[in-house]
C-alpha cells in the first residue's frame, strides 16, 4: 500500500489513525463501519488515492449507475480507493471481492458506510479472508480534548502499573460533554451551536434516517416514542417488553413486539443502537449470567435529545447523570478497544454481582471496570464489587488473571489502591 496521506489543517486526530493503516495492509479490502456524521469519511479519506462518493448530489447517479453496470470499469482507479456510502450498491461487495481475488494484493479498498445494506440478498459470499471491518465511532474524550491521556489502557495491559494522572475536568465540563457528544463538527464550536447541532442530528434521524434506511415508511411519532423509551432505559437492562409498555402510554395506536423489532433493527442498522453484550468467563463453580444485552446508544448525546435534556438538566440529576456517565464511559473504552483490537462487554450475573465493562483483546488479556461518579463510597463500593467477581473466576481455564481492575470515575487524580485496585478519571484516559 502506497497511499499518501491526505491532510488537512483543520482535521481532528482520531484514536483510529493509527489502526487504520496497519488493518488495511492486511486485508484486501477495509470496511470503516459507523453511525453518519462520527468522522468515517473524513479519517478514511486520509489514507486513499482515490475517493468515490455515492451520495454526492453532483455525481452520485452516474457513480452508481456505472458500479452496477460495468463494476469492473468502476474499480479500475488508482488504489487505495475509497468508496463512501458503499451500502447504496450492495452488489459492489462481489465485484471488489471478485477484483481483490484477481489482483492478489491487499490495501485496495476502504469501504466507508453509515448503515448496512438494507438488502442483503445482493450480496453472495461472505468475503472471508478478503474484507476485515473496523468500527469507527463518535469522539472519545481523548480525541475531543477533554481527556489529557495521561494513563494509557496499553501500558496497563503490558503490566505498567506506575500510574500518574491529574484530571481537570469537573462536573459541568462532564455534563457538557455527555449532551454535546463526540460528533466531530461539533467538538470546535460554540456550546450553544454545538448543542444545537446534535439536536438537528437526531431530528433528521427520526424525520428522515429511519425511513431512508431500507425505503420502509416508518412514523416519526414512533421513532421518537422508541428514543425516549430507550434513552430512559439508557445504562440498564430494561426489556424490550417494558419499552412497549412505555410506549403504549404515549401511543393510541397499537404497538406490538414485532413492530418495535422493526424500529429497533433499522435503529441498529443505521449505527444507532449499540447495546452492550454479556461477557461469558470461566467460572470455578456453577454461575448463572444475565444475558441480556445492556441498553446503549452510540453516543450519549443522542439520549440527552431524545429526552431534551441539557448539561444544566443533567446536574440537577446526579442520578440520572450518573447513568448517562456510564454510557460515555462505554463509548470511550469502545473506541480505545477498536485500536487495541480488543472488545467490550459487561458482565452480569443472577447473584446481582456486576461490571459495567469488560474489556476484552484479541489475545485474551482482560480488564474489568466498575463506573461511579465520585464520592468515595461508590468507589469502595466499585471495588469491592470487582473483586468478588474476579473471586469467581476460574484462572486457570482462563489462562490468565485480569491484567487489572479499575473503578472509572470523575474525580480528581488516578491512583492504585492498596488493594491493587485502580481509581481512573475519565478524562485520564487514552488508547
Amino acid at each position: 500500500m502506497n497511499a499518501a496521506m491526505n491532510t488537512s489543517v483543520n482535521y481532528i486526530p482520531r484514536v483510529a489513525d493509527e489502526a487504520l493503516p496497519f488493518r488495511l495492509s492486511a486485508c484486501g479490502a477495509l470496511v470503516i463501519a459507523g453511525a453518519k456524521w462520527c468522522g468515517k469519511s473524513t479519517t478514511a479519506a486520509r489514507y486513499a488515492n482515490t475517493i468515490v462518493e455515492l451520495q454526492d448530489s453532483g455525481t452520485n447517479q452516474q457513480n452508481i449507475e456505472l458500479a452496477k453496470t460495468y463494476p469492473s470499469r468502476f474499480l479500475d482507479k488508482p488504489t487505495p480507493m475509497l468508496i463512501d456510502e458503499w451500502q447504496i450498491v450492495p452488489s459492489l461487495w462481489d465485484a471488489i471481492r471478485n477484483t481483490v481475488d484477481k489482483r492478489g494484493e491487499f490495501g485496495q479498498f476502504l469501504l466507508a458506510g453509515s448503515s448496512v445494506p438494507p438488502d442483503k440478498k445482493k450480496i453472495l459470499h461472505s468475503g472471508a479472508g478478503r474484507f476485515s471491518t473496523f468500527t469507527m465511532r463518535p469522539m472519545s474524550l481523548w480525541e475531543s480534548g477533554e481527556s489529557n491521556g495521561a494513563v494509557s489502557l496499553r501500558d496497563l495491559f503490558d503490566g505498567n502499573s506506575d500510574i500518574y494522572g491529574e484530571n481537570q475536568t469537573d462536573l459541568d465540563q462532564y455534563a457538557y460533554a455527555i449532551c454535546r457528544g463526540g460528533w466531530p463538527l461539533t467538538v470546535r464550536q460554540s456550546p450553544r451551536v454545538a448543542l444545537r447541532l446534535v439536536r438537528d442530528f437526531y431530528t433528521t434521524l427520526v424525520n428522515s434516517d429511519m425511513s431512508r434506511y431500507d425505503g420502509v415508511k416508518r412514523s416519526p411519532a414512533r421513532v421518537r416514542l422508541l428514543m425516549r423509551a430507550y434513552a430512559r432505559a439508557i445504562s440498564t437492562f430494561t426489556k424490550y417488553s417494558t419499552m412497549i409498555l412505555d410506549m403504549r402510554e404515549n401511543d393510541a395506536g397499537r404497538i406490538d413486539r414485532a413492530t418495535i423489532a422493526d424500529y429497533i433493527d433499522a435503529l441498529k442498522g443505521l449505527y444507532i443502537i449499540e447495546d452492550l453484550p454479556t461477557w461469558n468467563p470461566d467460572f470455578r463453580a456453577r454461575t448463572t449470567l444475565r444475558m441480556t444485552d445492556k441498553r446503549h446508544f452510540v453516543d450519549p448525546s443522542i439520549c440527552c435529545a431524545a429526552l431534551s435534556l441539557t448539561p444544566e438538566r443533567l446536574l440537577e440529576d446526579l442520578h440520572g447523570m450518573g447513568l448517562l456517565f456510564e454510557s460515555l464511559a462505554v463509548r470511550d473504552l469502545r473506541v480505545y478497544a477498536e485500536a487495541l483490537e480488543g472488545e467490550v462487554f459487561q458482565y452480569h450475573d443472577a447473584n446481582g454481582l456486576e461490571a459495567d465493562a469488560v474489556m476484552q483483546l484479541f489475545d485474551g488479556r482482560y480488564a474489568l471496570f466498575e463506573v461511579k461518579m465520585s464520592s468515595s463510597e461508590h468507589i469502595e463500593e466499585g471495588a469491592r464489587t470487582l473483586k468478588k467477581i474476579v473471586e469467581r473466576i476460574d484462572v486457570e481455564r482462563m489462562g490468565r488473571k485480569p491484567s487489572f481492575l479499575a473503578v472509572l470515575t470523575t474525580t480528581s487524580v488516578a491512583y492504585r489502591r492498596p488493594d491493587g485496585v485502580l481509581v481512573l478519571p475519565l478524562a485520564t484516559l487514552r488508547a
